[in-house]
Parts: C-alpha cells; sequence; structure tokens
C-alpha cells in the first residue's frame, strides 16, 4: 500500500501511512504561469494499493482539480486498486435542483471522480449521503466523526445535552449522546433559499442547568449556531458547546461564533482551523485496514 496525499490532504494523509505503516508520497504540484495546474506522482505505484488523500477545502475547485489529476495519474501508472479519500467533500449542499435551473453540482462532482478511475470512495460527514447512493456506480462509505467529536467533551461537560442544528441531523446527535450516554433533540431551523438567512424557530428545551452540545457537519456562516446558542442561554443553559466535522469558516465567521457566548469549538481536521483539534485519521484508518486485507 501507498498513501499519496494531495495539497490538501492537511495533515490527514501522513497520520493514515503512520497508523497503516505505509508507505508514503506527497503529490507534487505547481501552477504555470497561465493558472494551469501541475501534478506529479512521486514513487512506485505499479501493482500497489493507493490510497489518495485530498480533502475539498477552498480553493474548491483548484483541489477538485488536482484530485482528478492524482486519481488519473495512478490509473495510468498501473495501481492495483485506487482509493480516495476525501474527507471534506465540497458542493454536497447542492444535492437537488432547488430552483428551476441549477445544477446538481455534487453530481458532477462524484461523477468526475469515478470517472478519473477511483475505485472506492471514502467521506466523512458528507452533506447527504444519499448523493452517494444516487450518483455512484463505485463503492464508497461516509464515515461519522459524531462519536469522536463527543468523546472530546467527555469530561468537559456537566449534564450534557446534545442538540442537532434541523431534524435531519438528529442521526448525527444520537451518535454523540450514546458516547455521552445522555439525552438529545434537534433545533427547528428554515434557511430562505433566495437570500440564505436562517432562522430558529422557537421550541420547548429543557436546557436549564444543562451544558448544551451543539453538533453539525459543516459550519460556514456561522449564522446558525450563533442565533442557536443565543436562544440557548436565553433558555437558562449552563454553557454551550459546538462541534462540527467540517470548520469552513467563511469570512470572519469564526470571529461571530466566538462572540456569541459559545464556551467552546471543536472540529476535526477535514479543513485547516484554529480548532481543527480531532483527528478523522484513526477513523479512516481502521475502515482501510478492513477494505485492503
Amino acid at each position: 500500500m501507498i498513501v499519496i496525499a494531495g495539497p490538501a490532504s492537511n495533515g490527514i494523509g501522513f497520520r493514515l501511512s503512520k497508523i497503516l505503516k505505509a508507505e508514503y508520497t506527497r503529490a507534487v504540484t505547481k501552477f504555470f504561469p497561465d493558472g494551469e495546474t501541475y501534478v506529479k506522482i512521486e514513487g512506485e505505484i505499479e501493482g500497489r494499493d493507493a490510497v489518495i488523500v485530498q480533502s475539498l477545502y477552498p480553493p474548491q475547485d483548484r483541489h477538485y482539480l488536482q484530485l482528478l489529476f492524482m486519481i488519473d495519474t495512478v490509473r495510468d501508472l498501473g495501481a492495483k486498486s485506487i482509493v480516495a479519500v476525501v474527507p471534506y467533500m465540497a458542493y454536497a449542499r447542492q444535492d437537488k435542483r432547488f430552483l428551476p435551473g441549477e445544477a446538481i453540482s455534487i453530481k458532477t462532482i462524484l461523477k468526475g471522480i469515478e470517472h478519473a478511475g477511483a475505485e472506492y470512495l471514502i467521506t466523512v460527514d458528507i452533506h447527504n449521503e444519499k448523493s452517494l447512493e444516487e450518483w455512484l456506480n463505485i463503492k464508497y462509505v461516509n464515515l461519522s466523526a459524531a462519536p469522536i467529536l463527543a468523546k472530546y467533551f467527555e469530561r468537559r461537560m456537566r449534564n450534557p445535552l446534545i442538540l442537532a442544528p434541523d431534524r435531519g441531523a438528529l442521526n448525527r446527535a444520537r451518535e454523540a449522546a450514546d458516547v455521552l450516554n445522555c439525552e438529545y433533540d434537534f433545533l427547528e431551523k428554515y434557511r430562505d433559499r433566495n437570500t440564505g438567512e436562517v432562522t430558529i424557530k422557537p421550541k420547548k428545551l429543557k436546557v436549564k442547568g444543562k451544558d448544551v452540545l451543539i453538533i453539525d457537519d459543516v459550519i460556514s456562516t456561522g449564522g446558525t449556531v450563533v442565533l442557536a446558542t443565543k436562544e440557548l442561554l436565553r433558555l437558562n443553559a449552563d454553557k454551550v458547546y459546538i462541534a462540527c466535522t467540517h470548520p469552513l469558516f467563511a469570512g470572519n465567521s469564526y470571529e461571530k461564533v466566538l462572540s456569541s457566548g459559545v464556551e467552546e469549538i471543536v472540529a476535526t481536521d477535514t479543513i485547516p482551523s484554529p480548532v481543527s483539534y480531532v483527528s478523522v485519521a484513526p477513523l479512516i484508518a481502521e475502515y482501510l485496514k478492513n477494505i485492503l486485507k
């Protein structure tokens, strides 16, 4: 086995190689004066299981193109098998046509990975797992980071309650609650598809005196967690913690979330951020051990 880290691996590729005791190499990338991308794979590839690690955080388009180049090159070099590890899958929120004429972006992204030559795709907390089922004809798995995020808070919270930001994320909250052995619930959220504005609908929640953990897949603008934090503190929650898998933090959203009254923010390393304390590498490595025996 050889682990090939792309420029957007964020150290996950290296950590995987150490856990798996596999050879490690980095894809050589550069940009020509006209802006075009150059990719070169170093190391012996022929006849080996190749694990390509590349997250799709900003600049998403550039990182995606690098991923396709890496997959296609490894296929040309005669890899025995190709596993694409994409910890953060960009464009996943555009998983259907919300308004007439819109592109279904994730469909195009997934089809590209498959057609480039990946035989197995590993993602972590993709926005909608059904996208993988609907658009892929290769093997795939979507791993959940909720348990490892919850584990981080095991000794940090008293009288915990886990909240999902909406009903769709309730399963994530349940997984975290199983680790912390506590109750879980969800918030009523509404997002305007034209303006992107988020509102939190009032809901009866028994949060008084509790440490509340809001767990989500992505924090981008931070609007949802800011509103939720303020509402929970208004309802006399003792402390509010935030955990997310993918800390995008667009613009000044990180500072905005920090100033909302939250006790602590924690994320995984699928995207580099000031709070990427929890690595998904052990989670991914455990799965790779099973499929590349």
